[in-house]
């Protein structure tokens, strides 16, 4: 596997968009960076981490955020939230 070019292409594929989330079933639907989408199963230990908290609950995620796993050896698995659907829209970047 050989790395990306620029720090900012391997952001760029790390970060995936939430397509849709079903926390009862506790699964996410994923698109990456070659808008190829997968799904994920979370387990009960999968946690959430958003500046506003962290949480197991899957209904802190919302279709169109912008998160990266993290699976670290030992220890749950992480889904980072980097940015909210509603700050992508409202950013003047578009």
């Amino acid at each position: 596997m050989s790395l990306p070019s620029r720090p900012t292409d391997w952001l760029q594929e790390s970060r995936l968009v939430v397509v849709s989330v079903d926390p009862v079933s506790r699964h996410l639907r994923l698109r990456g960076a070659q808008d190829a989408c997968s799904d994920m199963s979370c387990g009960p230990d999968t946690v959430v981490v958003a500046d506003e908290e962290t949480t197991s609950a899957l209904d802190a995620l919302s279709p169109g955020d912008i998160v990266k796993i993290e699976s670290p050896g030992a220890g749950p698995t992480r889904i980072v939230v980097l940015r909210r659907a509603w700050e992508e829209y409202a950013s003047p970047e578009l």
